[in-house]
């Protein structure tokens, strides 16, 4: 079935009612999420899950972009039990290639979470991204002032992403691999509609919790033993990420290297990721000055930059891939970005950054309710 792009007007209420799913208007022209309330505490087993969702989407056509086929996706994601505990953050100062904002090293005290077994891929990112159900922001508000005079929607509202202006794979392709090149506020955002669809707190993780994870138990620079195993059989970059079809190397598939003691896989390379929390150049030295950190995060803001990336990607060396390596987000990664306010869902100039999602088996006090905070419209 081929549909014309305003058909998101004509939603199956029905269906949105039992979703959790409220109208914005009495008159039910427009279906608008309602805020998802979830419980701080998860009840279930410490050990890992999988969650499956499927959801009706829109395909876009190859030759109108204008037209879609409807189509039902099912997903199914693991999430992986990673086991409270403490450990050392940050890089020592004799470590190679470490950066200035990697000390001084503290120790960090992570209560238990799940990690997603790999990268949010696009089939995951696609059932938020193409839901046939969810408005762009930009059709909701035009809808509204046509028929409302003028209103909008609430800024809680969960909608989906414009249209990037280039391919949204940079031609990576999209079976199995790692969803790339969104915002942070995007992944935020992907966190909050998953919030709604399975009523679990899940969200990026915190830099402490990521860091913990990738590391394992391993206090080297990477979460293996370097004296008995190779970069290259944890991670997916710049030496061995080269196919015939991208012979300046590519996204792969994730699972397919070694996963960590933890069972995780591709926390170095493939795509960085993105945590929560909002870049803070002194963090670690404030953080040191306690015994033991416990609520070691920078909790995100309204500001569009600065929040950290983790973990490295296919085209960086190895310097980029260590446990400690951060990495701040910059204005400078939209400069190709024709539009004026720039686009607040998609970054133009980073094909190598994804995310992964947690779920925190009881939520930090200062995390609860956690929502994203920058402004609908790009700046």
């Amino acid at each position: 079935m081929t549909s014309r792009s305003l058909l998101w007007i004509l939603p199956l209420l029905g269906l949105m009612a039992a979703l959790g799913f409220v109208s914005a208007q009495d008159n039910g022209i427009l279906p608008v999420p309602a805020e998802p309330k979830v419980a701080a505490k998860v009840d279930l087993p410490a050990k890992s899950f999988a969650e499956t969702l499927e959801e009706e989407i829109r395909i876009p056509d190859e030759k109108d972009a204008d037209l879609f086929t409807l189509e039902k996706q099912k997903t199914t994601f693991e999430m992986v039990y990673v086991p409270a505990g403490e450990f050392l953050m940050g890089s020592p100062a004799t470590e190679k290639d470490r950066g200035e904002n990697e000390g001084p090293q503290h120790k960090v005290k992570v209560n238990a979470f799940w990690l997603a077994k790999v990268e949010t891929t696009w089939d995951m990112y696609d059932l938020w991204y193409r839901n046939k159900d969810l408005p762009r922001r930009d059709e909701a508000d035009g809808a509204f002032e046509a028929k409302n005079s003028g209103g909008k929607l609430g800024p809680d509202a969960i909608t989906r992403p414009t249209n990037p202006y280039v391919d949204d794979t940079y031609s990576h392709s999209r079976a199995g691999k790692p969803a790339i090149c969104m915002s942070h506020h995007a992944a935020m955002v992907f966190c909050q509609w998953l919030r709604l669809k399975t009523k679990r707190g899940y969200r990026l993780p915190t830099e402490a919790e990521w860091e913990y994870a990738c590391r394992a138990g391993s206090a080297s620079p990477f979460g293996f033993d370097e004296s008995k195993e190779k970069l290259g059989d944890y991670a997916w970059f710049k030496d061995n990420a080269a196919t015939d079809d991208h012979p300046d190397g590519t996204t792969h598939e994730g699972g397919k290297k070694k996963a960590n003691a933890f069972g995780l896989f591709d926390m170095h390379g493939n795509v960085a990721e993105w945590c929560l929390d909002q870049y803070d150049a002194k963090g670690y030295t404030e953080q040191a000055k306690n015994e033991l950190a416990v609520a070691a995060f920078t909790k995100p803001t309204e500001k569009k930059w600065s929040h950290v990336v983790r973990g490295g990607s296919w085209i960086d060396g190895p310097a980029k891939l260590r446990s400690a390596f951060r990495w701040p987000s910059e204005v400078d990664w939209m400069r190709k970005d024709p539009q004026f306010p720039r686009s607040v869902w998609w970054l133009t100039e980073m094909d190598m950054i994804g995310f992964r999602v947690a779920l925190p088996v009881e939520e930090y006090p200062e995390l609860v309710g956690l929502k994203p905070a920058v402004p609908k419209k790009g700046r």
